[in-house]
């Protein structure tokens, strides 16, 4: 249950809910609507603490038992036990899902709606190997590839179009620290 301090890059950017490897970056459609889905592993060895990947206000948190499946696989998004988080930002609004996995049996989320959360800001725990899924509208720019490793609240996910590749300096920018 390490918990290292992390320096948030400063900016609209969407960071990383968690550390891990991104597993999955791909266009689906919720509720009608087509958004990108970043899929975050997370090992045994991983930092398990959950931050918010935007500042805003959270407007809906829906806790939904499951199945206990290895996070790692695709069908744990849609099966397993999951708490699902979405925040209102000042530009736009961003969805996230702790998901347990075969040995994390306990999702920690502190945090209620109507609650104000800053970027990078530590809003829950997921205990032992699980998964975090985040849903962004499709006019952010990815700024990871699939099999990148990621560290929460300092890697950067996603920024809006007005942020140019070369003002980020390259794929996946992380604050030093």
């Amino acid at each position: 249950f390490r918990d290292p301090k992390r320096v948030i890059p400063a900016g609209a950017w969407v960071v990383s809910p968690a550390d891990g490897h991104v597993v999955e970056l791909r266009e689906i459609e919720v509720e009608g609507q087509k958004v990108r889905k970043i899929s975050i592993f997370l090992s045994l060895l991983d930092v398990h603490v959950i931050r918010s990947p935007i500042s805003g206000v959270i407007r809906n948190v829906r806790y939904t038992p499951g199945r206990f499946l290895m996070a790692s696989r695709p069908e744990a998004s849609l099966e397993n036990e999951q708490n699902t988080v979405t925040i209102e930002g000042e530009r736009f609004t961003v969805t996230f899902k702790q998901i347990a996995g075969v040995l994390a049996r306990r999702i920690v989320f502190r945090k209620k709606v109507g609650d104000r959360v800053e970027c990078g800001e530590r809003v829950g725990l997921i205990k032992f190997g699980s998964r975090a899924d985040i849903f962004l509208p499709l006019d952010l720019l990815p700024n990871v590839a699939v099999g990148e490793r990621v560290r929460g609240g300092a890697s950067v996910l996603a920024s809006p179009p007005t942020k140019q590749p070369e003002q980020l300096g390259g794929m996946n920018r992380e604050a030093a620290g």
